[in-house]
């Protein structure tokens, strides 16, 4: 092993080319920065191959120069995973020219593409042929399927198709030792051992780099009814909910949550927003049902009589339902602009947390006031998926705060206790958004042992030098 960069960028130049390979700084300045502007990192260079093949022969050639490998996507995770450390030693690994849609089978419903498709644009192919990828989040425009599938993120659908996991029917990688993994092609029933694409699925390119994954699509919606509903708990939320699953069955595919004071967050923030509902409510919920071109003429009259049947059964106090695209995206909007307008109000910590389904409105109403207690002035709030037991609990500091040095002190303190709480109550303290380093020492802290030396395991079989994306995950 050498560790010669000179001799390292030479070779690499001559495999990739000068559309493959920059150090120049101002190219790779927009890639050293998480998306949240949590972490700055350095690189030695940025690379961005053409190819499947190209990608095995950096790693082969990084492995043989012990150059550590950063992959990343559309730079748009949560958690500083793609984030290069201070060292400058690293390779950042830019899946972003690896773009194409190899293959779009209608009849199976399946899609073949590479790990630098980005989101929209993978939507807007499956829309062209009448169907749909099932899975949409705010970074829609920038994430790729490469990233979304290291992370195994989750988004607004996972309540009916599940996170990226549940999508991914085959998976193409390049392991440490520069070798392709292909097994894109996708069987009902295949007992052959492990499911071996599963070990890089959420592992966020600790153990391998994903160029291609073979991907479950749906039949379009042809209709939707999105519904606002204010409920005097977030127990009471937990009961429409179930009355929901039971009236509108696999048509249900949102069910999302948020407090009166995230809604007046947001009115705040945007001027042209309006409140679905005339009056306040201590929870509001949002409700999304759809309906393909088979159902789609009885779907609103099934979403009137669930929502007449819950308020028969005192499971809501006030509701709304859209009557246009216009109006259900209006709805969508105050949804999606929570954190902004959160961060437009000052500094925060954020816990992507998950607890069991039916633990998850005892938790919010009890630890909240607890927080709150012990840290006089801050302000603590959970919005977000709670058929999958996921909400986003973040804790606002008190008002005349200097920010940076609350979050570094403070703030780490009360994640901490955040964290802790979750734990006993049998969660995670990382639902949807990946460790990357933010969680890191958390996860060591507060993982499962025997768990932990099962990942690390794993971990120096496939990256036995431990050059994939070091200082992440575990």
């Amino acid at each position: 092993m050498t560790t010669n960069n000179a001799d390292f960028l030479a070779e690499a130049l001559d495999l990739l080319g000068p559309r493959g390979l920059t150090t120049d700084a101002d190219l790779l300045a927009p890639w050293l920065t998480d998306w949240r502007g949590r972490y700055t990192g350095k690189a030695l260079a940025l690379a961005s191959p053409a190819d499947v093949q190209e990608v095995a022969g950096l790693v082969r050639l990084c492995a043989r120069h012990g150059v550590p490998i950063v992959p990343q996507g559309g730079n748009s995770g949560m958690s500083g995973g793609a984030t290069p450390d201070a060292t400058g030693s690293a390779v950042i690994l830019s899946l972003r020219r690896m773009n194409a849609i190899r293959a779009l089978d209608t009849e199976a419903r399946q899609v073949t593409c590479e790990a630098g498709v980005v989101l929209q644009t993978l939507h807007e192919a499956a829309e062209a042929q009448d169907l749909r990828f099932p899975l949409s989040l705010g970074g829609k425009g920038s994430a790729t399927v490469g990233g979304l599938i290291s992370t195994n993120a989750g988004g607004t659908q996972v309540l009916r198709h599940g996170s990226m996991r549940a999508l991914v029917l085959g998976l193409e990688a390049v392991l440490a030792d520069g070798q392709i993994f292909s097994m894109l092609t996708p069987l009902k029933k295949d007992n052959r051992g492990f499911d071996l694409k599963q070990l890089l699925i959420g592992s966020e390119g600790t153990m391998g780099v994903v160029t291609a994954a073979t991907l479950q699509l749906q039949p379009a919606v042809a209709e939707r009814v999105v519904i606002w509903a204010g409920v005097p708990s977030l127990g009471t939320a937990r009961k429409l909910l179930l009355h929901c699953e039971v009236a509108a069955g696999e048509a249900l595919e949102g069910f999302e949550v948020l407090p009166q004071a995230c809604l007046e967050a947001v009115l705040d923030h945007l001027p042209d927003a309006r409140a679905p509902l005339a009056e306040a409510h201590a929870w509001h919920v949002l409700i999304e049902v759809v309906a393909d071109r088979s159902s789609a003429a009885t779907l609103r009259d099934r979403c009137e009589a669930m929502m007449a049947d819950a308020f028969e059964a005192e499971l809501l106090e006030d509701a709304a339902m859209s009557s246009s695209e216009a109006q259900a995206e209006a709805m969508w909007l105050i949804r999606e602009s929570i954190s902004p307008a959160e961060r437009a109000r000052g500094p925060a910590v954020q816990h992507d947390i998950s607890v069991p389904v039916e633990k998850m409105p005892d938790f919010v109403e009890t630890t909240i006031p607890m927080i709150e207690a012990k840290w006089p002035g801050t302000e603590a709030i959970a919005f977000g998926h709670l058929g999958d037991g996921n909400v986003h609990y973040h804790v606002i500091a008190p008002s005349v705060t200097d920010g940076p040095a609350w979050q570094a002190n403070e703030g780490k303190t009360i994640s901490r206790y955040v964290h802790d709480l979750v734990t006993e109550w049998g969660g995670s303290i990382s639902a949807e958004h990946g460790i990357g380093q933010l969680k890191r020492d958390e996860l060591a802290r507060l993982g499962d042992p025997v768990a932990l030396s099962m990942l690390r395991a794993v971990k120096q079989a496939l990256d036995p030098q431990g050059l994939f994306n070091p200082g992440k995950l575990i």
